[in-house]
Protein backbone atom coordinates (compact mmCIF):
# COMPACT_ATOMS: atom_id res chain seq x y z
CA UNK A 1 0.00 0.00 0.00
CA UNK A 2 1.07 3.23 -0.74
CA UNK A 3 1.64 6.12 1.63
CA UNK A 4 1.90 9.78 2.16
CA UNK A 5 6.18 10.50 1.58
CA UNK A 6 6.58 7.53 -0.30
CA UNK A 7 8.52 7.84 -3.26
CA UNK A 8 8.62 5.79 -6.52
CA UNK A 9 10.75 5.74 -10.23
CA UNK A 10 9.81 5.16 -13.29
CA UNK A 11 13.28 4.51 -15.60
CA UNK A 12 11.09 4.08 -18.91
CA UNK A 13 8.89 7.54 -18.97
CA UNK A 14 11.58 9.81 -16.87
CA UNK A 15 8.84 10.37 -13.73
CA UNK A 16 9.43 10.61 -10.19
CA UNK A 17 6.40 10.95 -7.78
CA UNK A 18 6.43 11.68 -4.50
CA UNK A 19 3.06 10.90 -2.49
CA UNK A 20 1.40 13.84 -0.43
CA UNK A 21 -1.50 12.63 0.06
CA UNK A 22 -3.54 9.86 -0.42
CA UNK A 23 -6.71 7.93 -0.80
CA UNK A 24 -6.25 6.52 3.20
CA UNK A 25 -5.88 10.38 4.11
CA UNK A 26 -8.54 11.64 2.83
CA UNK A 27 -11.41 9.17 2.90
CA UNK A 28 -11.09 8.53 -0.86
CA UNK A 29 -11.74 12.16 -1.99
CA UNK A 30 -7.84 12.84 -3.12
CA UNK A 31 -4.71 11.91 -4.70
CA UNK A 32 -2.47 14.40 -4.37
CA UNK A 33 1.35 14.10 -5.44
CA UNK A 34 4.46 15.72 -6.72
CA UNK A 35 5.47 15.06 -10.17
CA UNK A 36 8.87 15.31 -11.45
CA UNK A 37 9.95 14.87 -14.97
CA UNK A 38 13.20 14.55 -16.78
CA UNK A 39 13.98 16.27 -20.18
CA UNK A 40 11.92 14.53 -22.99
CA UNK A 41 10.22 12.48 -20.32
CA UNK A 42 6.21 11.59 -20.52
CA UNK A 43 3.55 9.69 -19.26
CA UNK A 44 3.22 6.03 -21.06
CA UNK A 45 0.62 6.33 -23.08
CA UNK A 46 -2.56 8.82 -24.10
CA UNK A 47 -5.01 7.18 -21.47
CA UNK A 48 -8.65 7.99 -20.25
CA UNK A 49 -9.50 8.33 -16.26
CA UNK A 50 -12.98 7.13 -16.77
CA UNK A 51 -14.27 8.64 -13.21
CA UNK A 52 -11.74 11.10 -12.43
CA UNK A 53 -10.54 14.54 -12.56
CA UNK A 54 -6.94 15.30 -13.09
CA UNK A 55 -5.46 18.78 -12.31
CA UNK A 56 -1.78 19.35 -12.97
CA UNK A 57 -0.34 22.83 -11.05
CA UNK A 58 3.00 23.33 -12.69
CA UNK A 59 5.86 24.45 -10.33
CA UNK A 60 8.57 24.69 -12.49
CA UNK A 61 9.25 23.51 -16.28
CA UNK A 62 7.27 23.08 -18.76
CA UNK A 63 4.51 20.31 -19.80
CA UNK A 64 2.74 19.71 -22.76
CA UNK A 65 -0.65 18.64 -22.15
CA UNK A 66 -3.15 17.66 -25.14
CA UNK A 67 -6.77 17.10 -23.60
CA UNK A 68 -9.33 15.87 -26.41
CA UNK A 69 -7.27 16.98 -28.83
CA UNK A 70 -6.55 20.52 -27.83
CA UNK A 71 -3.10 20.91 -26.58
CA UNK A 72 -1.99 24.19 -23.95
CA UNK A 73 1.59 24.48 -22.68
CA UNK A 74 1.45 25.08 -19.25
CA UNK A 75 4.26 27.08 -16.98
CA UNK A 76 5.36 28.07 -13.69
CA UNK A 77 1.95 28.70 -11.94
CA UNK A 78 -0.32 27.71 -14.46
CA UNK A 79 -2.91 24.70 -14.24
CA UNK A 80 -4.11 22.22 -16.52
CA UNK A 81 -7.70 20.17 -15.68
CA UNK A 82 -8.69 17.25 -17.22
CA UNK A 83 -12.15 16.22 -17.06
CA UNK A 84 -13.06 12.65 -15.68
CA UNK A 85 -13.36 10.76 -19.33
CA UNK A 86 -11.32 12.81 -21.63
CA UNK A 87 -8.55 11.34 -23.53
CA UNK A 88 -5.37 13.01 -22.39
CA UNK A 89 -1.49 12.63 -22.80
CA UNK A 90 1.15 15.48 -21.63
CA UNK A 91 4.98 15.63 -21.81
CA UNK A 92 7.92 17.69 -20.39
CA UNK A 93 8.56 20.11 -22.88
CA UNK A 94 11.19 22.01 -21.77
CA UNK A 95 14.74 21.23 -21.79
CA UNK A 96 14.90 21.63 -17.89
CA UNK A 97 13.41 19.03 -15.84
CA UNK A 98 9.53 19.64 -14.72
CA UNK A 99 8.03 19.59 -11.59
CA UNK A 100 3.66 19.67 -11.07
CA UNK A 101 1.90 19.17 -8.14
CA UNK A 102 -0.95 16.65 -9.41
CA UNK A 103 -4.24 15.42 -8.05
CA UNK A 104 -6.72 13.10 -8.62
CA UNK A 105 -10.56 13.51 -7.67
CA UNK A 106 -12.06 11.33 -6.51
CA UNK A 107 -8.60 8.81 -5.59
CA UNK A 108 -10.33 5.71 -6.19
CA UNK A 109 -7.74 3.07 -6.27
CA UNK A 110 -5.11 5.22 -8.52
CA UNK A 111 -2.36 4.97 -6.49
CA UNK A 112 -1.99 0.83 -6.73
CA UNK A 113 -2.51 1.42 -10.28
CA UNK A 114 0.11 3.79 -10.58
CA UNK A 115 2.83 2.32 -8.45
CA UNK A 116 2.28 -1.18 -10.16
CA UNK A 117 2.74 0.60 -13.57
CA UNK A 118 6.25 1.89 -12.24
CA UNK A 119 6.99 -1.47 -11.16
CA UNK A 120 6.74 -3.22 -13.76
CA UNK A 121 8.90 -0.45 -15.70
CA UNK A 122 11.53 -0.73 -13.47
CA UNK A 123 11.76 -4.08 -13.54
CA UNK A 124 11.93 -4.25 -17.31
CA UNK A 125 8.29 -5.79 -17.92
CA UNK A 126 7.29 -3.13 -20.02
CA UNK A 127 7.96 -1.94 -23.73
CA UNK A 128 10.16 1.44 -23.89
CA UNK A 129 7.98 3.76 -23.17
CA UNK A 130 6.53 2.03 -20.08
CA UNK A 131 3.49 0.30 -21.45
CA UNK A 132 2.83 -2.89 -19.98
CA UNK A 133 2.22 -6.08 -22.34
CA UNK A 134 -2.15 -6.93 -23.48
CA UNK A 135 -2.15 -9.32 -20.85
CA UNK A 136 -1.03 -7.58 -18.02
CA UNK A 137 -3.32 -4.83 -18.65
CA UNK A 138 -6.21 -7.24 -19.14
CA UNK A 139 -5.34 -8.58 -15.50
CA UNK A 140 -4.96 -4.74 -14.34
CA UNK A 141 -8.37 -3.61 -15.97
CA UNK A 142 -10.50 -6.31 -14.46
CA UNK A 143 -9.65 -5.43 -10.62
CA UNK A 144 -9.34 -1.50 -11.67
CA UNK A 145 -12.07 -0.92 -13.95
CA UNK A 146 -12.61 2.82 -12.69
CA UNK A 147 -9.44 3.99 -13.01
CA UNK A 148 -7.84 3.97 -16.41
CA UNK A 149 -8.28 2.96 -19.81
CA UNK A 150 -6.21 3.38 -22.95
CA UNK A 151 -7.39 6.01 -25.30
CA UNK A 152 -7.88 3.93 -28.26
CA UNK A 153 -9.98 1.59 -28.84
CA UNK A 154 -13.23 3.08 -27.69
CA UNK A 155 -13.76 1.73 -23.74
CA UNK A 156 -16.65 -0.63 -25.40
CA UNK A 157 -14.32 -2.56 -27.29
CA UNK A 158 -11.07 -2.63 -24.60
CA UNK A 159 -14.17 -4.22 -22.12
CA UNK A 160 -14.75 -7.00 -24.88
CA UNK A 161 -11.25 -7.37 -26.00
CA UNK A 162 -9.75 -7.57 -22.30
CA UNK A 163 -12.03 -9.56 -20.94
CA UNK A 164 -12.06 -12.54 -23.15
CA UNK A 165 -8.22 -12.71 -22.70
CA UNK A 166 -7.72 -11.57 -19.08
CA UNK A 167 -8.62 -14.95 -17.67
CA UNK A 168 -5.26 -16.28 -19.11
CA UNK A 169 -2.34 -13.81 -17.10
CA UNK A 170 -2.89 -15.46 -13.82
CA UNK A 171 -2.71 -18.61 -15.50
CA UNK A 172 0.93 -17.76 -17.01
CA UNK A 173 2.06 -15.43 -13.71
CA UNK A 174 0.30 -12.31 -14.14
CA UNK A 175 -1.45 -10.62 -11.63
CA UNK A 176 -3.06 -7.12 -11.09
CA UNK A 177 -0.85 -5.79 -8.61
CA UNK A 178 2.75 -5.80 -8.54
CA UNK A 179 4.49 -4.68 -5.71
CA UNK A 180 6.75 -1.76 -5.83
CA UNK A 181 7.68 -1.32 -1.81
CA UNK A 182 8.99 2.48 -2.43
CA UNK A 183 11.10 4.88 -0.67
CA UNK A 184 10.20 6.82 2.21
CA UNK A 185 11.01 10.65 1.04
CA UNK A 186 14.08 11.39 3.93
CA UNK A 187 15.08 14.04 2.60
CA UNK A 188 13.55 16.42 4.97
CA UNK A 189 14.55 13.98 8.43
CA UNK A 190 17.76 14.06 7.23
CA UNK A 191 18.07 17.86 7.01
CA UNK A 192 16.75 17.77 10.54
CA UNK A 193 19.32 15.61 11.61
CA UNK A 194 21.87 16.99 10.43
CA UNK A 195 20.58 20.18 11.84
CA UNK A 196 20.48 18.98 15.12
CA UNK A 197 23.51 17.41 15.41
CA UNK A 198 25.54 20.84 14.35
CA UNK A 199 23.39 22.40 16.74
CA UNK A 200 24.53 19.51 19.65
CA UNK A 201 28.03 20.30 18.78
CA UNK A 202 27.93 23.96 18.72
CA UNK A 203 27.99 25.11 15.25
Amino acid sequence: MVRAGDVIENPRSGERMEFIKTAEDTGGALLQLVLTVKPGGAVAAPHIHPRQEERFQVRSGTLRLRTNGEERLLRPGQEGVVPAGSPHVWWNEGADELEALVEFRPALRFEDVISTIFALARDGKTDNKGVPNLLQIAVMLRKYPSEIYLARPPIAVQKLLFAAIAWVGPLVGYHADYPYRPAAAKAGAKAAAGTAVTESLGG
